[in-house]
Formats: structure tokens, sequence, C-alpha cells
């Protein structure tokens, strides 16, 4: 059963610098942890592959749909979902922000249209 993210943790994990993702096995064990970016937007947590669709850590995140996050002290199962059509220039905007200093071209690499079918909508499975 999915939940909200609290306040507190919204604030945690979307100010971090970085977040680690690992997705679920059939048998349920956990994969080891891929360091990625993470944005929030309008009270939700994203995830964009910056090499596409076909990165080996979003295959295995799609298609398991459940994996554990941690950042910013915080530590959750999650599943992951698709985000909506209608957030994707938020979620833009939100790299733009916070992530800019490092560049046009790797910022480039989590924006725009081309990396909209790359996006991961974070959304909690049990409440703390």
């Amino acid at each position: 059963m999915s939940h909200s993210w609290t306040e507190a943790e919204l604030t945690k994990i979307g100010s971090a610098e970085e977040l680690q993702i690992s997705s679920f096995r059939r048998d349920g064990t956990a994969r080891p942890y891929v360091t990625i970016w993470v944005v929030r937007a309008d009270n939700q947590l994203y995830v964009r592959s910056a090499y596409g669709t076909d990165n080996p850590w979003f295959v295995r995140a799609t298609a398991s749909g459940t994996g554990r996050i941690r950042a910013g002290g915080i530590e959750r199962d999650v599943s992951f979902e698709a985000a909506t059509a209608d957030a994707h220039s938020v979620i833009d905007s939100a790299y733009h922000t916070k992530y800019d200093r490092y560049g046009p071209q790797i910022v480039g690499s989590v924006t725009g249209p081309e990396a909209a079918p790359n996006t991961i909508r974070l959304v909690p499975l049990t409440q703390n």
C-alpha cells in the first residue's frame, strides 16, 4: 500500500545532492544501490535516467516496480511509477534549479522532451 511523503522526507530527500536507488529482484532481495540525482517537484520525488530507458538500473527498476531508496538520512521502500505527462516541465525546472551548476551538457541529459520517458516517480510504500 502506498502512502504520501511527509514534509520532512520531501525536504531531506529533495535537498540531498544524490540518491541511492535499488530495485527488488523477483525473490524480494535488493539489488546493489546505484547513485543518481533526485528532485522534488510539486510534493513528489522524481529520478531520471541520464542514459535513456536502456540504462540497466532503469530497466531493472521499471521491470521490478518496487525497490528501496536512501538519501538525506531517509531510507524507504518505494514503488516506481510513471510521472504524469503534465509534470515534466516542473520536473525539468527542478533539475535546472538544483543541478545547473554542473553545466548544460550534464543537465541536458536529464531534461527536455527526450528525458520524459526516462522519468520515475518515487512513491513510498509504507508510512514510518
